[in-house]
């Protein structure tokens, strides 16, 4: 059975039964905070479930894309190492609303599993918790006693997070047979055994667990049920990992094709890239990017991983957008998102790849050289000096050197890393300079000696004819640069705008009759030293050889559009928000311009809106732009032209004049016209330091793109709440109104229910020697015991309070004494220390008050006829 035949069965028979089929949520949890990444069906029902919102529908199936690698569920570093771990899968649920529960849930289960896709009953086994009772007893109308196996733990009670729904599981397995593995029933193997085939979850939602771990009743009860969709179609398809299923193996077979290896030679490496290539597909349709933050951080973990174990089948240049086409032939139907997104992807992948693969070139062959040398060791561990190295030269995060380790089975030496860290540290508040930029800096002040400046005539020419006067690789001169080899060239004059002042070098082509070499980055390591860093794509390159230099325009285009942008960006801060205000780094690329500048709180939004304003208002008004060279003697004590204390200026400066705006010292490329930026808009301002604010913008179809994107959020927001843009405010003022209520009979309904305990409780007084005593379990909060306990004083009078209480694998007791008992020398500290060994905690607090937590909720009697004890002698 095709994977998309079976999700079509399930929705189809759970449609039958009366359940509204809801599509699945993007993987990017908008409206949740405590989420990283939609990781379960239910995740778009969570409000559902706390009684926050109502549907109005009371059942509900789907089929809804998950993503495991961050936070408490996390399957990164399995993948690729097991035969069933994803970070991207589908969840197939049902799920009630307060309707069903335990019995029709079971009922449901039992019928697609042995009538509609028709698994022999006598494979399957169930599990159910160790203490629901009610549970084994409806799975006995369906299946042999002694094929459900009741397991403890937190394997068979279900959590979305440390917060959240959570309640008892129960699953159904299927026998793979001996073949698999000796244990006799789930339970024997329930360690990730590979004989007992999990395929079936489901979940009676009872409880809902706070960001202080407390556990409180929902408001109704209901089922949220989750078969992963990839690890049922593996078994129906016969195949023995979820990388053989159809959807998989599509994108296996396409990454045979592209390598040229076979899928035999190294499995994990397929595994990794097939299942990588899917989540990143997915979040970044969904609106995520990779970044250095939050989810955008797990994304960049995540292509880089792909990349490392690609790199083992001989990838050397981006390919994971290639991969592209066959996962939107497979699944582009049932999310159309894919294909709407497809451009947007392949970029962002490869132009990560690209910057990847760079820290990756830069470290050479030392990777490679350090995993040899760690794994010949006995402790297969990769040292400390070796890691630091690896980080401090080639610029590998610490994260990224240890799950790099991982995937080679290897360890590394933390302790003398975090060593030699800090040892760097202290000698960089000794010297600015390290060695190794020393080095550099000698190397091309040589060169510099006994050859003219490199000269830079890329204002005016894109293109231009120039001459080889310098060939670097691996870090030493040479006299030539051969096909596929990769290095650097230094010329006489060139096109190539060398990174600088914030703005990122370009790229592009530079050839001669026979040869050609692609730049994929330039830089001006020293002053008069302009060097172009890329491969040789045909040919060879020869010291003194003529070329032709072309950039990218389109590029170079984007960038002006965006420098020129930051610019007026930094005035209109100033009219904003002072003069004061000091620039305090800038980027400027194709794709985004960020700067940072010193301001003491957060931007707000009406600040940000006049920002856009006055910059937009320049843009429509089309001031030119003006560039001229002056001398630096001149331009040093005028106020008018901006300039940054720190950076170094030669005699000779270039000053961009933006009429009536702005006017600064500045290299970089710039627009002539204004209307040449097209649209400007800010994507985000944050926090950089203490002090430091950063604001990240986009210019031209980017922020076109933009505009749209807000605008079709806004009109699905109001499609969602069911109004109109115009009354967007006044139904979300409602909403919020309503829940005020909801959350308001919550309480009173809580009231009600911690009076009807007391009631119940003085029904249970009795005299335990001389004075009256309350024993009893209770379903309360840490909250409402004391005053709970305060209302019982007030109508015993006297007495001794003793309440436990459970919460899932814990058990609490709290242990009361009126004032007039203290003064007698009961004291309630003395009482909860004799009586918490029962339940196996501890504890403590004062003579009036005290409580202790264990573990053994049927050591709760014991305790109670243990304190009985105490008082009456």
């Amino acid at each position: 059975m095709k994977t998309r035949e079976l999700r079509a069965k399930f929705l189809q028979f759970f449609r039958e039964n009366g359940h509204t089929i809801v599509p699945s949520s993007p993987v990017i949890p908008h409206k949740d905070p405590t989420l990283l990444f939609v990781n379960a069906g239910m995740n778009q029902f969570k409000e559902v479930f706390l009684g926050e919102t109502f549907l109005d529908y009371t059942r509900a199936a789907s089929s809804q894309k998950c993503v495991r690698v961050g936070g408490k569920h996390n399957d990164l570093d399995n993948v690729g190492h097991t035969t069933r771990h994803l970070t991207l899968f589908e969840m197939l649920g049902n799920f009630s609303f307060g309707d069903y529960f335990k019995k029709e849930a079971i009922d449901f289960a039992w019928k697609f599993t042995t009538q509609v896709i028709k698994l022999p009953v006598e494979k399957l086994w169930v599990s159910v918790y160790v203490d629901d009772d009610e549970a084994f007893e409806l799975w006995k109308s369906h299946i042999k006693e002694e094929r459900i196996s009741r397991i403890p733990g937190k394997s068979n009670f279900w959590e979305m997070g440390d917060t959240g729904p959570c309640g008892p599981c129960t699953e159904l397995f299927y026998d793979k047979g001996e073949k698999y593995g000796k244990a006799r029933n789930p339970l024997e193997d329930c360690d990730e055994g590979e004989r007992f085939f999990e395929f079936w979850n489901l979940v009676f939602m009872q409880f809902n667990r706070d960001s202080t771990g407390k556990t409180h009743p929902l408001p109704k009860p209901c089922v949220d049920t989750g078969m992963g969709l990839e690890r049922m179609a593996s078994l129906l398809q016969g195949v023995e990992t979820v990388f053989q299923t159809d959807v998989l193996a599509r994108l296996i077979r396409e990454t045979e094709r592209l390598s040229g290896k076979k899928y035999a030679s190294n499995q994990s490496a397929f595994h990794v890239i097939a299942d990588h290539i899917r989540s990143l597909s997915f979040c970044i349709a969904d609106g995520a990017q990779p970044s250095n933050v939050d989810r955008g951080y797990v994304l960049r973990k995540l292509l880089r991983r792909a990349v490392r174990y690609a790199r083992k089948l001989d990838f050397q240049e981006p390919f994971l957008a290639k991969l592209l086409p066959p996962l939107i032939e497979e699944m582009g139907e049932e999310y159309p998102e894919l294909s709407a997104a497809k451009q947007k992807i392949e970029e962002i992948l490869t132009l990560e790849e690209e910057n990847f693969l760079r820290t990756l070139k830069r470290g050479g062959n030392i990777l490679g050289t350090i995993m040899e040398k760690a794994e010949k060791l006995e402790r297969k561990e990769i040292s400390g000096e070796d890691a630091f190295k690896l980080k401090d030269t080639y610029g590998f995060p610490l994260e990224e050197i240890i799950l790099l380790a991982k995937d080679n089975h290897l360890t590394v030496n933390l302790e003398a890393y975090q060593i030699l860290e800090e040892q760097a540290r202290e000698l960089s508040k000794k010297a600015h300079k390290d060695q190794s930029q020393v080095a550099k800096e000698s190397i091309f002040a040589e060169f510099s000696q006994k050859h003219p400046p490199s000269v830079f005539l890329g204002y005016e020419h894109l293109q231009l004819n120039g001459s080889i006067i310098g060939i670097l690789k691996d870090g030493e001169f040479q006299e030539k640069l051969s096909a596929g080899e990769e290095g650097a060239l230094i010329l006489d004059q060139t096109s190539f705008y060398a990174e600088k002042g914030g703005q990122i070098g370009d790229q592009g082509k530079i050839s001669h009759h026979s040869a050609h070499f692609t730049v994929t980055d330039c830089q001006n390591p020293y002053p008069g030293v302009i060097i172009h860093q890329g491969k040789v794509d045909t040919g060879v390159f020869i010291m003194g050889e003529p070329v032709h230099t072309a950039i990218n325009e389109e590029r170079r285009k984007k960038i002006r559009q965006a420098h020129t942008a930051n610019h007026l960006l930094n005035w209109a801060l100033g009219q904003v928000l002072g003069a004061g205000i000091k620039q305090a780094g800038s980027y400027v690329g194709p794709e985004t311009l960020r700067l940072d500048f010193s301001h003491h709180k957060a931007v707000t939004r009406e600040e940000l809106r006049q920002i856009e304003e006055l910059i937009t208002t320049a843009i429509y008004e089309n001031h030119p732009v003006h560039t001229y060279e002056t001398p630096y003697e001149q331009v040093k004590k005028r106020g008018d032209i901006k300039q940054f204390f720190g950076d170094k200026y030669g005699d000779v400066v270039r000053v961009v004049n933006i009429d009536e705006f702005s006017k600064e010292l500045c290299g970089g490329t710039h627009v002539d016209q204004l209307s040449e930026i097209g649209q400007f808009h800010i994507v985000k301002e944050s926090s950089v330091a203490a002090g430091v604010r950063r604001i990240e913008a986009v210019t031209g179809k980017l922020a076109q793109s933009l505009t749209f994107e807000r605008e079709d959020l806004l009109l699905d927001t109001c499609e969602s709440l069911e109004t109109s843009p115009l009354k967007l405010r006044e139904r979300t003022t409602s909403l919020l109104e309503e829940l005020k209520e909801l959350k308001s009979q919550i309480r009173t309904m809580r009231k009600l229910h911690v009076k009807s305990i007391l009631d119940d409780l003085m029904t249970k007084v009795e005299k335990v020697g001389h004075n009256s005593c309350i024993c009893a379990t209770v379903e309360l909060t840490r909250d409402e015991f004391s005053p709970l306990a305060s209302d019982a004083f007030h109508r015993m009078g006297s007495g001794v309070l003793i309440l436990g209480m459970k919460a899932e694998d814990r058990v609490h007791l709290f242990v009361k004494v009126s004032p007039d008992l203290v003064e007698k020398g009961i004291h309630a500290n003395k009482i909860i220390q004799a009586i918490s060994p029962e339940i196996d905690g501890s504890g403590g607090g004062k003579s009036d008050m005290a409580q202790a937590g264990g573990k053994n909720a049927d050591g709760l009697e014991k305790a109670y006829e243990k304190a009985k004890h105490l008082l009456r002698q």
